[in-house]
């Protein structure tokens, strides 16, 4: 089927959804409406090149539409109080093993978003305050300079957080920690027993506290059922959720199965 023809169903198939859809959101949002809600939130949004591909598309603009999709989830679980959101942007092997231009794309619509939280006022509205973590040493310098920029202008809010993880990798995160942990233990900077509260303080969300850093939800699209090296420590005892829809295509009613599905959970923290 030609991307003309596959266009043209999805938009007769849209038009004709619309009104059930509607239905069927007003539906779910009764069942959760009452909670409770998850705290933090880290989304891996998997499958922009596929479905690109699948519509006859250049795998890159798969995550333009991304992008904007992206933006699309954080309204709504603002709108729902989520105090903190941790983006999966891009794995470190992301960063090391694929093509310059699809890198550079990234980077791209990496800029682009930070411009855009930076120009139209949506960390003052919102009162966030954003991080970014992982080998950011491969991150163009300029790139580097304009997430600081950010980070420094939001350093004043702690109403919200928007973490976001670019040449991440979960391995690579314990290993720094325990690196900078064993340089300040040479250095005679750690007094009494070193445990999971002191090693907190050295993983890339030590900036979140009250039990912030470790994410209630973890939110696949795609339909792949793993984690892919995504906040090994942090998530330990996070509700995993794996849905089928390629990211560009996920909907409001697509996260609000996913709140009902942690709602329905029996939290049991390793008991």
């Amino acid at each position: 089927m030609s991307k003309a023809s596959r266009g043209i169903l999805a938009t007769i198939a849209n038009a004709v959804l619309r009104p059930v859809y509607r239905v069927y959101e007003w539906w779910l949002w009764r069942q959760i409406k009452n909670g409770p809600f998850p705290r933090h939130v880290a989304v891996i949004p998997d499958g922009n090149r596929r479905w690109a591909r699948y519509l006859g598309m250049d795998p890159r603009e798969g995550h333009t539409y991304g992008y904007e999709r992206l933006k699309d989830v954080l309204d709504w679980l603002w709108d729902l109080n989520v105090r903190a959101v941790t983006i999966y942007s891009t794995s470190y092997e992301n960063c090391v093993k694929r093509s310059k231009d699809e890198l550079d794309h990234l980077f791209r619509l990496l800029r682009r978003g930070i411009e855009e939280l930076i120009t139209k006022g949506e960390i003052d509205k919102r009162r966030i305050r954003v991080k970014f973590f992982g080998r950011l040493d491969i991150v163009p310098k300029d790139l580097r300079e304009l997430m600081k920029e950010l980070e420094a202008y939001s350093a004043k809010y702690s109403e919200r957080y928007l973490n976001v993880a670019v040449c991440y990798g979960g391995r690579q995160e314990i290993v720094d920690a325990v690196k900078r942990l064993v340089k300040d233990a040479v250095e005679g900077k750690l007094d009494g027993e070193i445990d999971e509260e002191v090693f907190r303080e050295y993983l890339y969300t030590s900036h979140l506290s009250d039990g912030l850093e470790q994410p209630d939800l973890v939110i696949r699209t795609s339909g792949e059922m793993r984690i892919s090296n995504f906040l090994l420590w942090q998530i330990a005892y996070s509700e995993l959720y794996f849905c089928e829809v390629y990211w560009p295509e996920f909907r409001k009613i697509d996260l609000w199965r996913a709140i009902r599905s942690f709602q329905r959970r029996e939290r049991r923290f390793g008991a």
